[in-house]
């Protein structure tokens, strides 16, 4: 037999969602200050404009990635990554290659030293991450990595469904 719903029901999740929505503000305000990338970047021991922090990590985790969706995805303009992912390929960092499908695409791809410099990142961000979570049980840790990228993914394909 369904369970029943109630006004009182509809009201709690209203609350939740509201308290899950400042939770939410709360973690990407954190997240889009430089202050986070800059400490991400002294706890690393690498140097490296902060500017060119996000391009970085985001062609390590999703490349090969052309310009336009790095864009999108680090909410700058178009011309602003191109000159950044230009920069980052001048330090050995990226390069750039045609796409496989289209020729007159390019895309950026990691280059050895880019993977090494995202995997100090990588390193400091654990560390960092252990200053957050060092107290708190496994199964709570295991918990919340699971339910967010459930919700992540959720949202992903909600808010951004694959093309067909």
């Amino acid at each position: 037999m369904p369970k029943q719903k109630h006004v009182q029901d509809a009201h709690n999740r209203e609350a939740q969602l509201r308290t899950l929505h400042g939770a939410m503000i709360s973690l990407v305000s954190v997240m889009n200050r430089p202050q986070g990338d800059e400490a991400l970047i002294k706890e690393a021991g690498i140097k490296l404009d902060r500017a060119l922090f996000p391009p970085l990590v985001l062609v390590e985790r999703l490349g090969p990635i052309g310009v336009v969706e790095l864009a999108e995805r680090v909410g700058r303009d178009y011309t602003t990554v191109s000159r950044q992912v230009a920069k980052l390929e001048s330090l050995g960092l990226v390069r750039r290659q045609a796409q496989a499908g289209d020729r007159r695409v390019r895309e950026s791809v990691i280059t050895d030293e880019g993977k090494a410099m995202t995997g100090m990142i990588d390193a400091a961000r654990a560390r960092m991450a252990e200053r957050v979570f060092g107290d708190w049980d496994a199964k709570d840790f295991d918990d919340l990595v699971r339910l967010m990228r459930r919700f992540a993914d959720a949202v992903e394909t909600t808010i951004d469904p694959p093309s067909t």
